[in-house]
């Protein structure tokens, strides 16, 4: 096995280890990284844009190591780590696209917090991932640059909306990845990609900088191949922000160590973990394989001393209803700044009269709208406005805000009875590219076990459970705590995370094809 394959076959934390101890450098491993992207992000195309100056950031960590001293002691635990951005954050040395044409080229003033704090942390951006357009899609199917493919499969999705970052983590072209998760997009593509997503309770992780769909419901989150390097990589872009109203300015714990608490014997002894009924039960379209997977995770955890009950949270069957309300909603006042005036594409159109470009701001606008807007976006935009209009309002929004806080009320009802609640991540495996690209109501059914989650603004992780026997592609579980609790999340993932790597005989990427 050659030093390159090495290198990237490396957690974050066994990276940064090595880092630290200058047996190898930053720019080593970055250039691994690079050259792996190279070598097969032509078929997975994970990537929209690579950050030229991956290599010069990298030096420069290593320059601060090897002077040693002050600085040097006090580098983050991740420096010199590369790391992938979803494109929907904004970054000012790379066009951030969202995944859309109205955006195609745009390179923001500013960087978004969780770049910032990356950057400050020394983490090294290897480029932007590409993703659903405005993050609307559960495949990355509605990407306007192109699909991105699974690395487990290439015919089969990865994902979405954030594919790109899970493809990109599975196919060891980057340690760590940003994704948002709006409802379930950073969880269902880790899922169906044998990787780690994190989505932190709302208001824990800023989301200024990120390029918003429903502002309510976004929430960024780190992409891993490990629970302890989702902790490591939450504790770098954590924590309160004054830029974002919604910023939580509670002190958080390390998720790092939480991570590492879950590694010891003993660590879920006691734990009550609630199967939620509604969401784990045969005939309700979860393919078997990953229902068995779910069961067979949960069994590791009681061996361990963890205590399984059954729990009932009934409105989260309309949780899909009321977010295809709520999501449209805020998402077509979100679209509206992009009107063809401020900033984006501007296309003018031929006046029939005169053969010349030419016409209102209204056209202009419209114009510019139906070149730049996909099929998806154009959908949603159209429903949510309709659900906002006059006479429409108190009928399907309004409801889908009183079906939310039925949710949330479950969810407290719950969480009185257990310390953490366990589904599967998504109902089936990674199914094939353009399956159900015509059919949005199928398409939507992937995030059945996310969503409630996002309504609710409690954390959940999804973690690798195994293979599903019919068809040897990743299988996810997905834990959820309380708001504020994202510590547990770390614990018992990391808990179950060890058992199962044991009865693997190794992580579960290793035995993707992607390393053939």
């Amino acid at each position: 096995m050659s030093g390159s394959t090495e290198l990237i076959q490396l957690s974050a934390a066994e990276l940064a280890a090595k880092l630290a101890t200058r047996e190898v450098s930053s720019v080593e491993a970055t250039q691994a990284h690079l050259d792996r992207i190279a070598a097969v992000d032509g078929d997975i195309h994970a990537f929209l844009h690579l950050n030229v100056g991956a290599l010069s950031t990298a030096a420069q960590i290593d320059a601060v190591r090897a002077a040693g001293g002050d600085d040097a002691a006090a580098l983050s635990p991740l420096a010199g780590v590369p790391v992938a951005i979803k494109d929907v954050l904004c970054t000012i040395d790379m066009p951030s696209t969202a995944g859309s044409r109205i955006l195609e080229g745009w390179i923001p003033p500013y960087d978004a917090t969780v770049v910032a704090r990356m950057r400050a942390a020394g983490l090294v951006p290897l480029g932007k991932t590409n993703m659903d357009e405005f993050a609307m899609g559960s495949s990355t199917e509605h990407s306007a640059y192109g699909n991105t493919h699974n690395p487990w499969d290439l015919s089969r999705i990865p994902g979405g909306s954030g594919g790109g970052s899970a493809a990109a983590v599975s196919a060891f072209e980057a340690p760590l990845a940003l994704g948002s998760d709006t409802g379930g997009s950073i969880r269902q593509p880790a899922a169906v990609t044998g990787s780690v997503g994190v989505k932190p309770t709302y208001g824990g992780v800023s989301r200024y900088g990120a390029i918003a769909l429903a502002s309510s419901l976004d929430q960024v989150g780190p992409v891993t191949r490990t629970v302890l390097d989702a902790g490591l990589l939450h504790d770098v872009i954590g924590g309160h922000d004054p830029r974002d109203s919604t910023s939580i300015p509670d002190a958080w714990p390390s998720f790092a160590e939480a991570a590492r608490l879950g590694q010891r014997d003993g660590s879920v002894r006691g734990l009550k973990i609630g199967v939620v009924r509604e969401l784990s039960q045969e005939g309700q379209g979860f393919q078997p394989g990953v229902l068995q997977r779910f069961r067979e995770s949960l069994a590791l955890l009681e061996a361990q001393g963890a205590e399984i009950v059954e729990v009932s949270a009934p409105s989260f069957e309309y949780a899909i209803a009321a977010y295809y309300l709520i999501l449209p909603a805020e998402a077509s006042s979100n679209l509206a700044k992009f009107d063809s005036v401020r900033f984006g594409m501007r296309v003018t159109p031929i006046d029939p009269k005169t053969g010349l470009p030419g016409g209102t701001v209204e056209q202009v606008m419209a114009a510019t709208r139906e070149a730049g807007f996909g099929d998806e976006v154009k959908r949603r935009v159209i429903l949510g406005t309709y659900a906002l209009s006059a006479g429409y309002y108190d009928a399907y929004y309004g409801s889908a805000q009183k079906v939310r806080t039925l949710i949330q009320q479950d969810f407290a009802r719950a969480f009185s009875t257990a310390d953490v609640l366990a589904t599967p991540s998504a109902p089936t495996t990674a199914f094939k590219l353009g399956e159900k690209i015509d059919d949005p109501l199928a398409m939507y059914l992937n995030d059945l076990t996310t969503i409630p989650a996002n309504l609710a603004g409690v954390p959940g992780i999804s973690l690798p459970a195994g293979l599903a026997p019919e068809d040897g592609l990743p299988v996810g579980i997905q834990f959820m705590a309380p708001a504020r609790e994202d510590a547990r999340l770390y614990t018992v993932g990391a808990a179950l995370e060890q058992l199962l790597v044991a009865q693997w005989g190794g992580p579960l990427l290793t035995q993707a094809p992607t390393l053939g």
